[in-house]
């Protein structure tokens, strides 16, 4: 294998990012860990998806890779290199190779302007294209997304959501990037147009070989589009694996019960995992495996001693006592 490509394009070590979140007015603020010591890789041209209930510090692990928002411990890597702190030149510099896809298109775009003026903002903001030719290149992408040119002059608000989607779609792919955050950027939309948008961007994934983050809860859009996926609950990931062994053989519990609720066509919903309660307040984490009171396996160890996310069968990592015993167990 060429050794550029044995260089992840981005990489987490050791994630941290703490909010205060005050209860009231005049209440006490306390510390929320929303990302709580992640560390994971994504390969160039490759799609990780990383999914979990809300609250499980998605959306923040997402903008924490594109240095968004900035962690308070650990750092992420850009083609080896650390990224460039928020709002200086080489961060701008480095925003043309990583593009964020928001989850709501309308308030993602200007609605003063035109679906081309804002595709075209990135040629113009970063220099790309020369004036003359960004109307052409504007086209192009157009196209790319499946719109059609009469839509050019058209305002956010005269399009439909999937036809917004694809114009933020677009405009991210203007700077050519190497990486694509997708945060939930089919949740707004219907069933159809979802996988309308999915497919789309898995071919403009394969033909301009980006990489890609997809962040979701819905486990049905992250199968058909993930080569790897990332498990998180309360800011951590409890398991990670390729999309085919986490959908075949889930072996932490709880994503055994997030892949036992996916439907399946011509199934019943036989053996479904049911957990019990909703997921703790972040600013009140159980002591120990964070996941224990909800978890059908939990023992004395797993509410006292936080699981460590390690290397187990099929060449995936998990954080569960129980399953890295029973791994132990057959190993012996």
């Amino acid at each position: 294998m060429n050794e550029h490509f044995k260089t992840p394009l981005i990489e987490a070590k050791g994630l941290v990012r703490t909010y205060e979140v005050r209860q009231g007015m005049f209440g006490r603020a306390t510390p929320v860990r929303a990302v709580d010591g992640i560390d994971l890789k994504v390969m160039p041209g490759e799609t990780l998806g990383i999914v979990g209930e809300s609250g499980s510090g998605k959306s923040t692990l997402g903008r924490m890779l594109l240095g968004i928002d900035p962690p308070q411990e650990g750092q992420a890597l850009f083609e080896g290199k650390p990224m460039p702190k928020l709002a200086t030149p080489e961060w701008r510099a480095l925003r043309a190779k990583m593009q964020f896809v928001y989850q709501d298109p309308l308030a993602a775009l200007d609605r003063r302007l035109t679906i081309a003026e804002q595709i075209g903002e990135p040629l113009a903001i970063h220099n790309l294209v020369p004036k003359p030719h960004r109307e052409t290149r504007v086209a192009e992408l157009m196209s790319a997304v499946g719109l059609r040119p009469d839509q050019a002059g058209r305002y956010p608000h005269e399009l439909s959501g999937g036809q917004r989607q694809r114009a933020v779609i677009a405009r991210a792919l203007a700077s050519r990037p190497k990486l694509l955050v997708c945060d939930e950027p089919v949740s707004a939309l219907d069933v159809s147009i979802q996988a309308q948008v999915v497919n789309m961007l898995r071919d403009l994934q394969e033909k301009n070989h980006i990489a890609m983050v997809f962040i979701s809860h819905d486990l049905k859009v992250v199968r058909n589009i993930a080569d790897r996926v990332a498990v998180m609950y309360l800011g951590r990931i409890v398991e990670e694996a390729s999309s085919d062994v986490i959908f075949k053989t889930p072996l932490h519990p709880y994503t055994k019960a997030l892949v036992s609720s996916v439907p399946v066509p011509g199934k019943l919903l036989q053996g479904r995992v049911i957990l019990q309660g909703e997921p703790p307040n972040p600013a009140n984490r159980p002591s120990g495996c964070a996941f224990h009171p909800r978890c059908p396996l939990a023992a004395d160890i797993c509410r006292t001693s936080v699981p460590q996310l390690l290397s187990v069968a099929d060449g995936r990592t998990a954080a569960c006592h129980m399953v890295t015993r029973a791994e132990a167990s057959v190993a012996a």
